[in-house]
């Protein structure tokens, strides 16, 4: 059937495939708070799926199911993945995987960053992926060493002021 004749509704109902999340290559480090963030994740989505479960005939909550069991199969690859990381056992002189680093910019600035997973990162609470350019300049130094952050704008140089875990 011609494209023309079939409404945009029917379409959206129709079971179209949905795709996989891609899941990334990189080593899935995660701090013992990301690993509990990825269970909670999954427990959310069964709760979500088992109310959809309820609208058996509904062709909208069939879908949304099928999103729901796509990421579900994405947390469980996650969790299957991680490489759990227990921060509070590192060398607390030097920034690695799951410190928490307090910065001084050349305007005197602070700001403190939490090096976490992929999965974990969220910049809105100052947690930075480890594979960000931020973590990738801070990992590997040490307390009052200066680090350049290599930036789209132009370099920063920051100033390691207290490093945590």
């Amino acid at each position: 059937m011609s494209r023309a004749f079939v409404k945009e509704n029917d379409l959206e109902h129709a079971g179209i495939d949905i795709l996989e999340r891609p899941l990334s290559n990189e080593p899935n480090y995660v701090t013992p708070n990301g690993l509990k963030l990825l269970n909670a994740q999954i427990d959310a989505l069964e709760v979500e799926r088992a109310q959809l479960k309820q609208k058996k005939d509904d062709p909208i909550a069939k879908q949304k199911i099928a999103i729901l069991e796509r990421d579900m199969r994405y947390y469980a690859a996650r969790i299957e993945s991680a490489i759990l990381t227990k921060p509070s056992e590192e060398d607390h002189l030097i920034v690695l995987f799951g410190a928490k680093v307090t910065v001084e910019d050349g305007k005197g600035q602070l700001s403190t960053y939490e090096i976490v997973g992929e999965d974990e990162a969220d910049i809105h609470k100052a947690k930075v992926s480890y594979l960000s350019p931020l973590a990738e300049a801070l990992i590997g130094a040490k307390l009052n060493d200066e680090v350049i952050w290599e930036k789209p704008m132009g370099d920063t140089y920051l100033t390691i002021q207290k490093i945590e875990y």
